[in-house]
């Protein structure tokens, strides 16, 4: 996948297909971000989620309606995800579909593993906002993994997913996550319910620090931002989660123009 020069610093793995921004948005930007997504649409459900940018059909077709403005003017993050070059061989050169989620770990909610489907270029960016969390990679078993295999997602009826994540990353409040490549294609990604992560210690990559509850290296950790995040991660501390929103921002190459035009 083509990126820029600067891009190509932030890569997670040696394939270059996660890539981990911290500090994608300001602080006032990312307090903006939170007012809006309050603001605009009533969010609904347990975990909350509404949609920009227009409605999926049943034939991955977007209805498609414009993105509200201050995605586009201020703070400008389409454009911010447009320079990166991750969208530069999709249809439409940048995200035209912006989901926005509010998840609050004090009521144990979590994002079960799944796939994001044929729907859109396979390419997805994840700004996170309000607070931090783990996000995991998984990969479907080829055999039964006994009782702590995950229960697969309704339309993975019959496949199991390994409970062992092959690649873990921690979000920062105002980091954003590229994933492309085999691991959008591929792969699984899901949020624990995790109230708090606990870290195991580690200066190195002979002995990185883990996620302390699943022996998994935090695969991102040299690229952390913040100070909190990177004191708990190297010297073994913990960090409690907050409510958490988040913005996945992806291409939808099929849309209808005639619904575009008529509404």
């Amino acid at each position: 996948m083509p990126v820029n020069l600067q891009l190509q610093a932030q890569a997670v793995d040696e394939n270059r297909e996660v890539f981990y921004i911290p500090n994608f948005v300001t602080e006032e930007e990312e307090g903006y971000l939170i007012h809006q997504g309050h603001s605009s649409t009533k969010l609904e459900r347990a975990c909350k989620s509404k949609i920009w940018g227009g409605q999926l059909t049943g034939k991955n077709v977007l209805l498609s309606q414009p993105l509200p403005p201050f995605v586009e003017v201020h703070p400008n993050i389409v454009n911010r995800l447009q320079s990166t070059g991750v969208f530069r061989a999709s249809t439409h050169g940048a995200p035209n579909h912006i989901i926005v989620n509010e998840v609050e770990f004090l009521f144990w909610q979590g994002i079960m593993p799944h796939q994001d489907g044929p729907a859109y270029h396979p390419v997805v960016a994840t700004i996170s906002l309000g607070t931090h969390t783990a996000f995991h990679y998984y990969k479907y078993t080829t055999g039964n993994q006994g009782q702590n295999a995950t229960e697969p997602t309704c339309e993975d009826v019959a496949r199991i997913i390994d409970p062992t994540p092959v690649m873990s990353v921690l979000l920062e409040p105002r980091s954003v996550v590229i994933t492309s490549g085999s691991l959008y294609t591929s792969r699984l990604h899901g949020i624990g319910n995790q109230i708090v992560d606990h870290f195991t210690a580690g200066t190195d990559d002979l002995h990185p620090p883990k996620f302390a509850d699943l022996d998994v290296t935090v695969a991102n950790w040299r690229l952390l931002g913040g100070r909190d995040a990177k004191d708990a991660v190297i010297n073994g501390g913990l960090l409690e989660r907050g409510i958490r929103y988040s913005l996945t921002c992806r291409d939808v190459e099929k849309w209808d123009p005639e619904w575009v035009q008529c509404h």
